[in-house]
């Protein structure tokens, strides 16, 4: 259910901005983080699924919490609130409830993008994901009127503190 707030949206993806999965591979967790093992739902694999997370993140988003409402927007949908919110501190969220997952996409966009903008609904927002491209951009330019940041996070670092400064200023320049 969303809630009823003149704030813009803070779309947030789990795996890339908030799990930098793509340093999974390295010996060590960068500084900050904690591995931890998740079994969602839709995780069929034998052993737990290795996430990284830093209770920084936490932090930053309860003070975007200020300037946005946050909302999940992510394949963990619902789950995100279970596995990923607690371990940051953060309270329950909204989430976009995808209608169809890694589907097909216009004008060779990110599947979600068509989803963000219904979900949105004419709403400023900025949005956090490790997928975001160009086509992206161009797309939420051309169908969404409203003011929109797309930010796009490296998967092997995740948010870092240009990200979280980008996306106050905007808000506060909104």
């Amino acid at each position: 259910m969303r809630g009823m707030t003149d704030k813009p949206l803070l779309l947030i993806d789990v795996d890339g901005p908030l799990n930098p999965y793509e340093a999974l591979s390295h010996s060590r967790p960068p500084e900050g983080y904690h591995k931890h093992r998740m079994r969602p739902s839709g995780w069929h694999d034998a052993q737990p699924l290795p996430v990284l997370l830093n209770p920084a993140h936490g932090r930053e988003l309860r003070a975007l919490a200020d300037a946005y409402e946050l909302v999940w927007a992510t394949t963990w949908k619902g789950e995100a609130n279970e596995w990923i919110g607690p371990r940051l501190g953060l309270p329950e969220l909204p989430y976009i409830d995808w209608p169809r997952m890694h589907g097909k996409a216009p004008r060779g966009t990110f599947w979600k993008t068509q989803y963000v903008l219904e979900y949105a609904a004419g709403r400023p927002f900025a949005w956090v994901d490790d997928d975001l491209t160009a086509y992206d951009r161009d797309f939420v330019d051309r169908n969404h009127l409203a003011a929109a940041l797309l930010v796009r996070v490296d998967p092997r670092i995740g948010l870092i503190r240009v990200d979280f400064d980008a996306l106050a200023d905007w808000a506060a320049a909104l």
